[in-house]
C-alpha cells in the first residue's frame, strides 16, 4: 500500500506504537460492516465519520445518542467499545499523524503549497463547531442513514482487504469530491466546506491544531494545548502560554524599501524593510487592484499595508513627468473611533507629505467645508460620518464617485452595534461599483476572526488572491494570556478580591523587573485603584519594589511633575505610580506618557483611551474588571472584545521583550465569555436586521432603492445576507424555509416589505404595496440626513404640533429613541436635583426620576454651561449635547416643511441656543468670547439692546459700563453681529400670484475670525401671521465679498395671495448661526391694486376641416404634405388669407402656427407682389430653422428671394433690396429700421410677422415693443398700412396685446392651452435641497424611472440648464442602464453602424453616450456633431436626447416624453441660480407629443420643491405678459432722438403711449409701481420717467437738452450708440476713459469694460478657472475681479490672441459670443476717437481690430497669421535662398514673403516643406495667395487761385529729395481740399471668384468682408484730420477724404495711413508734403459754393 511506503523512516516506530489503539476502530468497523449493515458505505468513510465524532468536543452521553442514530441497534456493542476506549483511539491516531508529517513529491501534490505542512489526515477534520453546525451534521447523518436503508444491496466483500492506512491522496480527492457535491446540495451548510479548501494566504493554526476540552466557569469549551489552570476558592485562573512564532517559509523574502519605486521610497523614508506580514501581502497590495481582507493580530503593522494600497492608487494617477492628478481620486479611510481617526490622520499626513497629498480628518469633531473636501485627496473618517456624507449626494459629481479606494479598519466590528453602518457603507459602495462600472477598491483590515470567509465574500474579495489570514503566531511579540475569574457574587467582596488579585499580578511583574499598565474603565477609578495599590504595598511593606531607580534626569522630571496642577498625580509620582485618562489636561497626559516610557513610573493606571489613542507599549497589561459604563446604553456593559484586543495589543514591547503578558480580571460568570472571544470560537454575526428600517429609508432617500425588487437586491450585498445563508437558524429562518428558498429571495422580500410598511406608517416613505414602489418623503429625507432613528420619527409624529412651546420642544427631544438607553441611577438623583434648581430655565417635564426628564435636565444644564460632577453624568452630558443638536435641526426642517412659521422660528432659535450654549434671552454679545463676563452682565442688567448700542458712541458705552476702554471693543462686536436690511417690492402677476423682489443689503462688518472666510447662511421665509402659514422659504448665503463691498443681493420669488386680501405678510430672515441676528420686512397690501380679470379664451369651433385647395393656388398647395388644415388653422384661415387685418394668434406650441404665418405670406405674394415680408423670430436658431425650410419651399419651389439677416449673416444691400422675404432677429431689424427714413426697403415692408410675441415679457421683449411701435409710427407717417401678425403661445392677457397691435374683435384668436393637437399629460415632482448641484444629481434616478414608466421605447427629450448638466445627466443615466439586463436598450440601430458614426464625432463625451443611445445637444458642440445628433434623434436611432434649454426654442424635434430637469439656470451676472421664464418651460413642454405618431404627449417637470405650487398653477393657466421696457427705455429713446423722430419731451411722452408698456401700465398699475390710474397720476408718472431717462442719456453725453428744457438735440455720441446698437452707458464710458495716446493693450481693457459684456456668464467655479487662465496670459489683471464678466472677456480675448488652450468647451463658445460683439464696439471706439481727433489711439484701434480678426498679438510676427505657422517654424523664412523672386534679404513679414514667392506656390512649398504636411501647405498657400496686394495712388482736388474750375493735381507717393521744390505741393491756408485715394489690387496668381470678398480669417467665427481704414493725420501734432472706411477692393476703388489745410503758412507734412481691417502686417503709410501759401478768398468762396451745389444735386 502506497501510504506506508511514503511515510518517513523515523516515524515508523511512532506508527507502530499507536497501531494497537487505532486498529480497535478499524477492527470494530469491519466487524460491523461484515454484519451486513450500512452496505452503501465503505470502511474508510465510516472510519472517518466515526473518528470525527469521537474527536469532537461532545460529552459521552451526547455521543452515545448520535452514534446510536448513525449505527442503529445493530451497532450497540460497537458503540460501548468505542466509547470506553475513546481517549486511546483519538490520542493514538492524532499523535501518529501529527508526528509523521506526510510530505508529497511536488509533482503529485495538487493542493499543497510548498513550504507548508500538509494537514494531518484525520486531524484536519477536527473543526470548531458552532451549535448550528452540529445540528446540520445530525441532519446530514440522518439523511445518510435513510439513504443507506433505501439502497440495501449485496455485501461488500473486499472491504476487509484494505489495510488500515488509507492513501492520503485518495482521501483528499474523496474529500474534494464530497465538497463539490455538498456545494450543490443545500442540505449541508456552507460552513462545512470552508475548512477543507486550502487558500494560499491563510495561516490558521486553530483550524489545524488539536484542542483540549475543558470545563471553565461552568461552560465546556475547547482550548489550545499547553494551558495551565488553577482553581481556588477565591478565583479560577486559566493561563494560555505565548505561541511559538511561525517558522519562516523559504519562499518568504522580506521586501526592502530600497527596491521600491521612487514614490514608495519617498513615503517609507526611514524604514529599512517591510515586516513579515507586509512582505507577504506586498505583491497584492502594491501591484494589483484586487479587493483585500487582511486579518492579523494587533500590532502587526496593518497601517503600512493600508499605505501600500494608498500608494498603488496614487501611482495610477501619476502622469509622466511625475505630476499627480490630484483631482481625479479620493481615498477614504474609515476608522472606528475618533481617537484612532486623529492618529491615522497624523500618520498618513506625515508619510504622504513628500508627495503633496493632503490628508484631512472628517469626523463629528472636525467638520470640513465642501471646498476643503474637494481639495483633499485622502479623508480619514468614522463609519457614521462617512455614512452621512454618502447619504446626501453632495455636489454634482458626488464625493463618493471620486472615491477610488475605501479602507475599512477593524472590520470585525461588524458584530458590534456599529456593524450595520459598515454593512450599509459596503453595500452602497459595491452597488455603486456595479452601477457606474467604476473601480473602487475595498481593503478590509481586521483582527483575527473565526469566520473570515464570510467577511471575504461580503467584501467581494477573491479568497485565492486577496484573502490574508494571519493567526496569533504572527504577533511581533507573542502574547501570553491569563484569565482570572473572581468567584464571589457579593459586589463589595468582588471589588476587594479584584484589588487583591490585581495587586498580586502587578507585584509579580514588578519583581520580575517589568513595567505594568493597569486598565480600568472610569476616569475616577484610575485614582482610586492607584491609591489602593499604594496602600496595599505600604501595608505589606513591599512599597520599595515600586519605587523608580533614580536616573540622571530624575530630579528634573520630578520638578516637572510637581509643577502640575493635578494633586493626585503629584502625590503618586514618588511611589512610582501614574494615572492617565482623557479627562486630564493634555500636558499632564503627555508628561505621564513620557515618564512611563523613560521608566520612572513602574505602574500606570489608565483608561482604555490610552490603548486606542497613544502607542505606548508595556511588558504586562492588566485589565481590572470588565464592566464599563456606556452612555449610549445608560448602563454597565461588558467590555467589548475590540477594546480587550486593543489593550492586549499594548502588551510586549517589540524591541525589548521576547513575549508580552495580558491579564484580564473579571467575574467568574464572565470568564468563559472572554475566553471564547479571545480564542476566536464564535463566528461574528450581523446586527443589520435591527436597523433595517433606518438603512432602507436612507437608500430610498438617496434614490438608490426605488422598489421592493431593488431593495431585495440591495440586501444581497449585506453581511446579513452572507450570514443568513451560512447560519439560517440564528436569524429565525427554519430549515425547511431555507431548503425551499436557498437564495432567501422570499425571506428578504418579507424583511423589506415589513420595513417598508413601518416606514410608510411613519410617513417616512410612501410605499405602494401593489406595485412595490417606494417614494421618499420630506420627513424620510430629513430623517436620513440627520441620522434620526425610525422610532424617534414616530415619537415626533405623535407629539409634535404647531402650538408647542420651547419647554414642550425640549421634552419632545428628550423622548427621542437616541436617548432611550440613558437610565437614571440612584446615586445621580441628588446631583440632578441640584442641576434642576440651578440651571434649568424651562420646566423640565418628567422630573428627576424619569429617563427623559434626566435628558431634559442635562440638555438645559448644557445650554446654561453648568458643571457636572459625577463621572457617569459627564459622559451622559456629552452624549446628550451631541445628539440633541442634530435632532433639533431635524425638527426645524420638519417644521419648515410643514410650513408652521411660529414653530419654525422657535426651533431655529433653539438650534442656535444649543450650538452657542446660550439661552435666547441672553445678550447677543455673549457670543463673543473676547468680552469679559462682568461687562456682559452689566449690558444685560442695563438692558442695552443691540439697536441701542449701535446708536451710542464708544465712549458713551464705556461710561455706561463703568469701563471706559471696553467701549471700542463692544462697539466692534456690535457691528460684527450679522445684520441685514431688507426692502421688498411686490408686483402682482395675476389676481392670485405676487412676485416679490427682495433686496437684501448686508449691514455689518466682516471679520474672518468671527465669520469665517466664505459666507454667512440665512433662512428666509414669508409668513401669513393670521393663518399661521409659510408661503415660501429659502436658504441663502451672504458671500463675504458682498458684505465687504456692501452690495445688495436680489432674491426673487412668487407667493400666493387670496381674496379678500390679507392686511399684510411678513418676510422674516433669520441667521442660521447667530442669536439675535434677524430682520423682518412687512409686505403691506393696503395700496395694492390687483390687475384686471382676463377676458375669456377664444372657443375652438367645431368646423369641417378645410382642404388645402382652399388656397386656390396649385403651387402653394404642392408645398404641403397633408390634405387638410387642422382645426385651429381652419378657424383662422379666412382672416389671414382673405383680409388685411392685423392678427394675434395665441395657440399652444405644436399647433401649426408656422403654417398660419405662411398663409399671411402667400397673401402678400398674391396681393402686393412688389412688397416685402419681414418675419421676426426671437433666436438665431429659429431663424436658421425657418431659412433652411423656406429656402427650399419658398425660394426653390416658388421662386421668391429669401434672405437671412442676423448678427452672423449680413447680406449686402443689393440682396436685401431684391428680397421678397426677410427672416431676421428683433435686434437686427431694430438696428436696420432705426434709420427708416433713408432706407427705402424698410418702407417697402407690407407685413411684419412676429413669432413668439409673448416674449415681450422677457429680457429681449423691449426690442419687439419698439419694432411694433415704430412700424405703427412709420405706417402712420407714410400712410401705407403695415400689417402686423403676432404668433404666440396661449396668452392670459391677449386683449391688451390686441389693443396695442390695433386689432379689433375679429383678428384676435386666443385659444386655451388645452387645445393642443396632441393632448398633454403633465407630472410635476418637487425635489428638496438647498443646493443646486446635489438637487440636480438627486433628479437623475427619477429621470431614469420616468423614461422607464412613461416612454420605454419612444423618443425622450430631457432639458437641463447647462452644458455641464447635459454631460452629468448622461453619465448618470448610463450608470443606471449598466445595471439593466440590456444596457443598450435606447440604441435603436445596429451597433456596428453606430460605431462608424461615433468615429466621425469629435466630442469625447458624446462618443460615449451615443453608444448607449443617448445624445447630447448644446451650443458647445461642433456644428457637425450637432447635426449628427439631430439626425440620429429625428430618425429614432437614439431614443434619448439631453439638451440645454435653447433647444426648446431653436429646433423643432418633438418627442413623446419631455422631461424638464430643474427649472433654474446659473446667471453669471448675479452669480446665483435664477428661474427660467415660465414661457421657456411652456415651450419645453410644448415639445411633447408628436402629431404624426402619438395620441398623447407626456411632460415630467422636476422642480425645486418650494416652487412646485407656482408651476402647478401656471403650467395650466396661461401666464400674463408684462412689459419690460422700463429697464432699457433710455436706449430706445436715444435711438429715436438720433433718428430725429423725437425732438422734444412731449414727443417722448407721445412715443411711450404707442408702446405695449403703456397698455399694461393702465391694466396692472401695481406691477409698475404706479399708485392709481387717474389721468393726473399717470401723467406725472410718465413725465418723471421721461425726465429720468433723458437725464441718463445726458450723463452719457448722448443728447443735449436745450435751455428751454424742452427741445432735445442728439449729439455725436448718441448717434454712435444708435448706429452701432450700443448701450448708452458704454458710449458714456468711452467718452470718459478714452485718451489721446492709447496702445492697443490699453484699448483692450476699455473695450472689455463695455456694458455689452456684462451679460457674459461667469458660471460656477469659473473664477477659479479664470485665475488659472490668467497665469498663462501676458497681461496682468486685478486679481480680485476673477468673477466679473468684464475680466473674463478680457481673458478670453487675450487667450484668443495668444491662441492659448482654454480650460473647457464652455469657454470656446463664450469666446465666440465675445467676438460677435467685438468688431461693432471697436468701430464705435474708432468713431469716438476720430471725433476727438486723436491719431495714436485711432491707429491703435485699427490694430486692435486686426488682432481680433487674425487672433495674434500685434507684436507677433505677421507671418504667424498663416495657418499652421507657429513660433518654432519661423526659422524657415530666415535662411531663404536669394534671387528666386528677385527679392533679396531676410523675410520678416507677409509683404516680404509675398514678394519672395512672386505668386508661385512652388517657391512657397520649397520654403516650408520641412515642417508642414502637403495638405497644410495647400491651406497656408490658399491664405497667402488671397491676401490683398494693393497699389495706392493719390491726388488732391480743390480750388487754386487763378484757376477757373476745380482741378485735380496728382501726388507722387515716393518722395526722393525733400529739398526739391517740386516735391512740395502748394495749397492755400485754411481751406477745404479733397484727397482722392485710389486703390488698385494687384492680383496674385489665382483669379478670384465673385463671392471672394471674404477676409481670410480662420480663427474668426463669423465671415467678414475685407476692407480698409484710411486715416489722414499730422504726426507732429499727433492729430487726426480725417478717417474713412473703404470696402473690399475688387480691381480698383477710389475714396475721397475731405480735410482742411492749416491756418499758418509754411511747409507741413500730412501722413495717410492705409490700414487693413482684417490682416496684420499689410498696412501702408504715405507722407504728403504741402507748402501752405496765404489764404485766398475766392478759392474759399468757390469751395463753399461747390459744396452746397453738390449737396443739392445729391438730394
Amino acid at each position: 500500500n502506497t501510504g506506508v511506503e511514503r511515510v518517513g523512516v523515523h516515524s515508523l516506530g511512532a506508527l507502530a506504537q499507536s497501531t494497537a489503539d487505532s486498529s480497535i476502530l478499524r477492527r470494530e468497523v469491519e466487524e460491523y460492516l461484515n454484519g451486513g449493515n450500512m452496505i452503501s458505505s465503505s470502511a474508510e468513510e465510516l472510519c472517518t465519520s466515526l473518528f470525527e465524532m469521537l474527536a469532537s468536543t461532545k460529552s459521552d452521553d451526547e455521543l452515545q445518542n448520535e452514534l446510536f442514530e448513525l449505527l442503529g441497534p445493530e451497532g450497540f456493542e460497537m458503540i460501548s467499545t468505542l466509547l470506553q476506549r475513546r481517549p486511546d483511539i483519538v490520542d493514538s491516531l492524532l499523535s501518529a499523524l501529527s508526528d509523521s508529517k506526510f510530505s508529497y513529491p511536488p509533482g503529485e501534490s495538487c493542493r499543497s503549497i510548498v513550504g507548508e505542512s500538509v494537514k494531518p489526515i484525520y486531524g484536519c477534520q477536527v473543526t470548531i463547531q458552532s451549535e448550528q453546525e452540529r445540528q446540520m451534521m445530525k441532519l446530514y447523518r440522518r439523511e445518510e442513514k435513510r439513504e443507506r436503508k433505501r439502497e440495501k444491496r449485496g455485501e461488500d466483500g473486499d472491504s476487509s482487504e484494505t489495510s488500515f492506512h488509507f492513501d492520503p491522496k485518495e482521501l483528499r480527492l474523496q474529500r474534494e469530491q464530497a465538497l463539490l457535491t455538498a456545494r450543490r446540495s443545500p442540505v449541508l451548510g456552507r460552513q462545512r466546506d470552508y475548512e477543507r479548501i486550502h487558500y494560499p494566504h491563510v495561516y490558521d493554526a486553530y483550524a489545524e491544531a488539536s484542542k483540549t476540552s475543558a470545563f471553565i466557569g461552568g461552560c465546556k469549551m475547547l482550548l489550545p494545548e499547553g494551558i495551565q489552570r488553577e482553581n481556588n476558592k477565591m478565583f479560577e485562573q486559566v493561563d494560555i502560554p505565548p505561541n511559538e512564532p511561525m517558522p519562516i517559509g523559504f519562499q518568504e523574502k522580506p521586501v526592502y524599501i530600497s527596491e521600491l519605486d521612487e514614490i514608495g521610497q519617498l513615503v517609507f523614508k526611514g524604514m529599512k524593510k517591510l515586516n513579515r506580514i507586509q512582505s507577504i501581502v506586498f505583491e497584492t497590495a502594491y501591484n494589483t487592484n484586487e479587493n483585500m481582507l487582511i486579518c492579523a493580530p494587533t500590532g502587526a503593522g496593518k497601517t503600512n499595508i493600508a499605505m501600500l494600497t494608498v500608494l498603488h492608487e496614487i501611482r495610477q494617477h501619476l502622469q509622466p513627468g511625475g505630476v499627480i492628478r490630484k483631482d481625479q481620486f479620493k481615498i477614504v479611510y474609515v476608522a472606528p473611533m475618533k481617537a484612532l481617526a486623529a492618529e491615522m490622520t497624523n500618520y498618513f499626513s506625515k508619510r504622504l507629505e513628500p508627495l503633496g497629498i493632503t490628508v484631512r480628518e472628517l469626523t463629528g469633531d472636525m467638520q470640513l467645508s465642501k471646498v476643503e473636501i474637494l481639495r483633499t485627496q485622502m479623508l480619514v473618517t468614522t463609519p457614521e460620518k462617512w455614512d452621512v456624507v454618502t447619504r446626501k449626494s453632495v455636489g454634482d459629481v458626488a464625493l463618493s464617485q471620486l472615491v477610488r479606494l475605501l479602507i475599512l479598519d477593524e472590520v470585525h466590528l461588524l458584530h458590534e452595534d456599529r456593524g450595520p453602518v459598515l454593512e450599509s457603507l459596503v453595500a452602497r459602495t459595491l452597488r455603486q461599483v456595479e452601477s457606474t462600472q467604476s473601480m473602487i477598491r475595498i481593503l478590509g483590515l481586521s483582527a483575527t476572526l473565526p469566520n473570515y470567509l464570510d467577511v471575504t465574500s461580503f467584501l467581494h474579495v477573491n479568497p485565492y488572491i486577496g484573502l490574508f489570514f494571519f493567526d496569533s503566531r504572527f504577533r511581533p511579540v507573542p502574547l501570553g494570556q491569563t484569565f482570572v475569574g473572581i468567584k464571589t457574587t457579593n459586589k463589595i467582596q468582588q471589588l476587594h478580591d479584584m484589588e487583591e488579585v490585581c495587586y498580586d499580578k502587578v507585584l509579580k511583574q514588578i519583581k520580575a523587573g517589568h513595567q505594568v499598565m493597569v486598565f480600568v474603565h472610569a476616569r475616577n477609578s484610575t485614582v482610586r485603584t492607584a491609591m489602593c495599590l499604594i496602600e496595599m504595598a505600604k501595608n505589606r511593606g513591599e512599597s520599595l519594589f515600586f519605587q523608580p531607580e533614580h536616573g540622571p534626569d530624575y530630579g528634573q522630571c520630578e520638578k516637572q511633575v510637581q509643577r502640575s496642577r493635578n494633586k493626585q498625580m503629584r502625590e503618586m509620582f514618588p511611589d512610582g505610580f501614574g494615572i492617565h485618562h482623557a479627562g486630564m489636561l493634555r500636558q499632564d497626559r503627555t508628561l505621564m506618557e513620557s515618564m512611563f516610557s523613560r521608566g520612572y513610573l513602574k505602574v500606570l493606571v489608565c483608561t482604555a483611551t490610552l490603548a486606542w489613542g497613544v502607542n505606548l507599549p508595556a511588558h504586562a497589561v492588566i485589565i481590572k474588571g470588565t464592566q464599563i459604563y456606556d452612555a449610549k446604553r445608560g448602563a454597565m456593559v461588558d467590555l467589548g472584545i475590540l477594546d480587550v484586543m486593543q489593550i492586549f495589543g499594548r502588551a510586549g514591547r517589540p524591541q525589548f521583550d521576547k513575549y508580552g503578558e495580558g491579564t484580564i480580571i473579571t467575574s467568574h460568570d464572565k470568564l468563559s465569555h472572554y475566553l471564547t472571544l479571545l480564542t476566536q470560537q464564535n463566528p461574528i454575526e450581523s446586527q443589520f436586521q435591527a436597523s433595517l428600517a433606518d438603512n432602507l429609508n436612507a437608500e430610498v432617500a438617496l434614490g438608490t432603492v426605488t422598489n421592493v425588487e431593488e431593495a431585495v437586491k440591495w440586501l444581497s450585498y449585506t453581511y446579513l445576507y452572507v450570514r443568513m445563508r451560512a447560519n439560517p437558524l440564528a436569524y429565525g429562518i427554519s430549515h425547511k424555509a431555507y431548503q425551499m428558498d436557498p437564495g432567501l429571495e422570499l425571506y428578504r422580500k418579507e424583511l423589506v416589505v415589513e420595513a417598508g410598511r413601518k416606514l410608510d406608517k411613519a410617513r417616512m416613505i410612501r410605499f405602494e404595496e401593489r406595485t412595490g414602489y417606494f417614494a421618499s418623503t420630506d420627513l424620510g429625507r430629513t430623517a436620513s440626513h440627520f441620522y434620526i432613528k425610525y422610532n424617534t420619527i414616530e415619537t415626533f409624529n405623535e407629539l409634535f404640533s404647531a402650538q408647542k412651546t420651547e419647554a414642550d420642544i425640549l421634552s419632545i427631544v428628550s423622548k427621542a429613541e437616541e436617548f432611550e438607553q440613558v437610565k437614571v441611577r440612584d446615586e445621580e438623583l441628588e446631583e440632578l436635583e441640584q442641576l434642576l434648581c440651578n440651571f434649568c430655565q424651562l420646566q423640565a417635564a418628567g422630573g428627576v426620576e424619569n429617563g427623559y426628564g434626566k435628558i431634559n435636565i442635562l440638555l438645559q444644564t448644557y445650554i446654561s454651561r453648568g458643571e457636572v460632577d459625577s463621572f457617569s453624568l459627564v459622559s451622559d452630558l456629552a452624549y446628550v449635547a451631541q445628539n440633541a443638536a442634530r435632532i433639533m435641526r431635524a425638527l426645524f426642517e420638519i417644521a419648515l416643511r410643514k410650513r408652521w412659521p411660529a414653530m419654525t422660528y422657535r426651533l431655529l432659535n433653539l438650534c442656535k441656543v444649543l450650538d452657542r450654549r446660550l439661552w435666547g434671552w441672553a445678550h447677543p454679545l455673549r457670543q463673543f468670547t473676547m468680552l469679559p463676563n462682568t461687562v456682559l452682565a452689566r449690558l444685560e442688567e442695563k438692558k442695552l439692546t443691540l439697536d441701542k448700542l449701535k446708536d451710542m458712541r464708544k465712549d458713551e458705552i464705556g461710561h455706561m459700563l463703568h469701563h471706559v476702554n471696553i467701549g471700542l471693543k463692544v462697539k466692534q462686536c456690535v457691528h460684527q453681529i450679522p445684520a441685514i436690511l431688507m426692502e421688498a417690492a411686490i408686483q402682482p402677476i395675476t389676481r392670485t400670484v405676487l412676485r416679490v423682489r427682495l433686496t437684501v443689503t448686508p449691514d455689518f462688518r466682516w471679520n474672518d475670525q468671527v465669520h469665517g472666510s466664505v459666507s454667512e447662511p440665512w433662512w428666509l421665509w414669508v409668513e401669513d401671521p393670521v393663518n399661521d402659514h409659510i408661503y415660501h422659504s429659502e436658504y441663502f448665503l451672504l458671500q463675504k465679498k458682498q458684505v465687504v463691498s456692501g452690495e445688495p443681493q436680489q432674491v426673487v420669488f412668487t407667493i400666493p395671495i387670496f381674496e379678500p386680501m390679507p392686511s399684510q405678510y411678513y418676510i422674516r430672515a433669520v441667521s442660521d448661526r447667530w442669536l439675535g441676528s434677524e430682520a423682518v420686512c412687512v409686505i403691506n397690501f393696503q395700496h395694492l391694486i390687483l390687475p384686471e380679470r382676463h377676458p375669456p379664451h377664444t372657443e375652438l369651433l367645431d368646423l369641417q376641416p378645410l382642404p388645402v385647395t382652399a388656397l386656390g393656388n396649385r403651387e402653394y398647395e404642392s408645398l404641403y404634405k397633408f390634405t387638410h388644415f387642422n382645426p385651429i388653422q381652419t378657424q383662422i384661415f379666412h382672416t389671414l388669407y382673405h383680409t388685411d387685418m392685423n392678427v394675434l394668434l395665441g395657440a399652444p406650441t405644436g399647433s401649426g402656427k408656422t403654417i398660419a404665418a405662411e398663409m399671411a405670406i402667400f397673401r402678400v405674394f398674391n396681393k402686393y407682389p412688389t412688397s416685402k415680408v419681414v418675419y421676426i423670430a426671437p433666436l438665431k436658431a429659429l431663424v436658421r430653422e425657418r431659412i433652411e425650410d423656406w429656402k427650399i419651399r419658398i425660394e426653390e419651389k416658388l421662386g421668391r428671394k429669401v434672405v437671412e439677416l442676423t448678427g452672423d449673416v449680413t447680406p449686402d444691400m443689393r440682396a436685401i433690396a431684391q428680397a421678397d422675404l426677410i427672416v431676421t432677429t428683433p435686434e437686427k431689424w431694430d438696428g436696420v429700421s432705426r434709420s427708416w427714413q433713408n432706407r427705402s426697403y424698410v418702407q417697402k415692408v407690407a407685413i411684419l410677422i412676429i413669432d413668439e410675441i409673448h416674449l415681450l415679457g422677457e429680457d429681449r421683449g423691449p426690442v419687439l415693443e419698439v419694432i411694433v411701435s415704430r412700424t405703427n409710427f412709420i405706417s402712420s407717417h407714410t400712410s401705407k398700412a403695415v400689417r402686423v401678425v403676432g404668433l404666440s403661445t396661449a396668452l392670459a392677457n391677449a386683449r391688451d396685446l390686441a389693443d396695442w397691435l390695433g386689432i379689433g374683435q375679429v383678428g384676435l384668436f386666443n385659444f386655451r392651452p388645452s387645445v393642443r393637437p396632441v393632448p398633454l399629460e403633465v407630472h410635476i415632482h418637487g425635489f428638496p435641497g438647498q443646493h443646486y448641484c446635489p438637487r440636480m444629481a438627486s433628479m437623475n434616478k427619477p429621470v431614469f424611472q420616468a423614461i422607464r414608466s412613461h416612454s420605454p421605447a419612444k423618443p425622450v427629450l430631457i432639458f437641463v440648464s447647462s452644458r455641464r448638466q447635459t454631460r452629468l445627466t448622461a453619465l448618470d443615466l448610463i450608470a443606471f442602464l449598466a445595471t439593466e439586463d440590456d444596457p443598450k436598450q435606447w440604441l435603436h440601430q445596429d451597433e456596428r453602424e453606430m460605431t462608424d458614426i461615433i468615429g466621425t464625432v469629435r466630442d469625447s463625451n458624446l462618443k460615449l453616450t451615443l453608444a448607449f443611445g443617448i445624445g447630447m445637444h448644446h451650443a458647445g458642440l461642433h456644428e457637425r456633431d450637432r447635426k449628427t445628433v439631430e439626425e440620429l434623434f429625428v430618425n429614432c436611432k437614439i431614443q434619448v436626447l439631453i439638451a440645454t434649454s435653447t433647444l426648446a426654442w431653436g429646433v423643432n424635434f418633438p418627442a413623446h416624453l419631455v422631461i424638464v430637469k430643474g427649472t433654474e439656470y446659473y446667471d453669471g451676472k448675479t452669480h446665483r441660480y435664477v428661474d427660467y421664464p415660465i414661457t421657456d418651460v411652456l415651450q419645453m413642454m410644448g415639445r411633447a407629443g408628436r402629431p404624426q405618431f402619438d395620441d398623447q404627449g407626456k411632460a415630467v417637470i422636476l422642480v425645486h420643491d418650494i416652487k412646485k405650487d407656482f408651476y402647478k398653477k401656471f403650467l395650466y393657466e396661461p401666464f400674463p405678459v408684462e412689459s419690460s421696457l422700463l429697464g432699457v427705455l433710455a436706449d430706445h429713446l436715444n435711438a429715436e432722438i438720433a433718428a430725429g423722430t423725437i425732438t422734444s419731451k412731449q414727443d417722448a411722452m407721445d412715443y411711450i403711449t404707442w408702446t405695449y408698456f403703456f397698455r399694461r401700465l393702465v391694466m396692472n398699475p401695481s406691477y409698475y409701481n404706479l399708485d392709481d390710474v387717474s389721468h393726473e397720476t399717470i401723467n406725472k408718472y410718465l413725465s418723471s420717467l421721461v425726465e429720468r431717462s433723458l437725464r441718463d442719456l445726458e450723463c452719457s453725453y448722448c443728447i443735449e437738452i436745450q435751455e428751454d428744457e424742452r427741445a432735445i438735440e442728439p449729439l455725436t455720441y448718441g448717434r454712435i450708440a444708435s448706429y452701432y446698437y450700443l448701450k448708452h452707458q458704454t458710449v458714456g464710458m468711452f467718452k470718459e476713459k478714452l485718451k489721446s495716446e492709447l496702445s492697443a493693450h490699453e484699448l483692450l481693457s476699455i473695450l472689455t469694460d463695455a456694458e455689452e459684456y456684462a451679460e457674459l456668464p461667469v458660471r460656477h467655479n469659473e473664477d477659479q478657472m479664470n485665475s488659472e487662465l490668467a497665469q498663462r496670459l501676458p497681461l496682468q489683471l486685478n486679481p480680485h475681479s476673477y468673477d466679473s464678466a468684464h475680466t473674463k472677456t478680457h481673458l478670453l480675448l487675450q487667450a484668443h490672441f495668444s491662441r492659448a488652450q482654454l480650460p473647457c468647451s464652455d469657454y470656446s463658445t463664450d469666446t465666440k459670443t465675445v467676438l460677435d460683439n467685438t468688431l461693432r464696439i471697436c468701430q464705435a471706439i474708432l468713431d469716438v476717437v476720430a471725433n476727438e481727433g486723436w491719431l495714436v489711439s485711432a491707429l491703435s484701434v485699427c490694430n486692435l481690430v486686426q488682432m481680433v480678426v487674425q487672433a495674434r498679438w500685434l507684436h507677433d510676427s505677421s507671418l504667424l497669421t498663416i495657418p499652421h505657422m507657429e513660433q518654432q517654424n519661423l526659422y524657415l523664412f530666415r535662411c531663404v535662398q536669394e534671387g528666386k523672386g528677385g527679392y533679396q534679404g531676410p523675410i520678416e513679414g507677409l509683404p516680404e514673403l509675398m514678394a519672395a514667392c512672386d505668386g508661385r506656390e512652388a517657391i512657397f512649398t520649397a520654403m516650408v516643406k520641412e515642417e508642414l504636411q502637403p495638405q497644410q501647405i495647400s491651406q497656408a498657400w490658399a491664405f497667402l495667395s488671397h491676401l490683398p496686394v494693393v497699389d495706392v495712388s493719390l491726388s488732391i482736388i480743390g480750388w487754386w487761385e487763378g484757376c477757373r474750375e476745380q482741378t485735380e493735381r496728382s501726388l507722387s507717393t515716393s518722395i526722393t529729395n525733400m529739398r526739391e521744390q517740386s516735391s512740395w505741393l502748394p495749397v492755400h491756408a485754411d481751406q477745404e481740399y479733397v484727397l482722392q485715394v485710389s486703390l488698385q489690387r494687384v492680383n496674385m496668381g489665382q483669379q478670384r471668384r465673385r463671392q471672394d470678398s471674404r477676409a481670410q480669417a480662420p480663427r474668426f467665427p463669423k465671415s467678414k468682408d475685407e476692407g480698409w481704414f484710411l486715416v489722414l493725420g499730422e504726426v507732429d501734432k499727433r492729430e487726426l484730420l480725417a478717417v474713412k472706411r473703404m470696402g473690399y477692393v475688387r480691381n480698383r476703388s477710389a475714396a475721397s477724404v475731405a480735410f482742411y489745410t492749416p491756418v499758418q503758412t509754411g511747409k507741413c507734412i500730412y501722413t495717410l495711413y492705409v490700414m487693413s481691417d482684417s490682416y496684420l502686417g499689410l498696412d501702408q503709410q504715405y507722407d504728403i508734403h504741402f507748402n501752405v501759401t496765404t489764404a485766398s478768398i475766392t478759392s474759399q468762396v468757390n469751395t463753399e459754393v461747390s459744396d452746397s451745389m453738390g449737396k443739392m444735386s445729391i438730394e
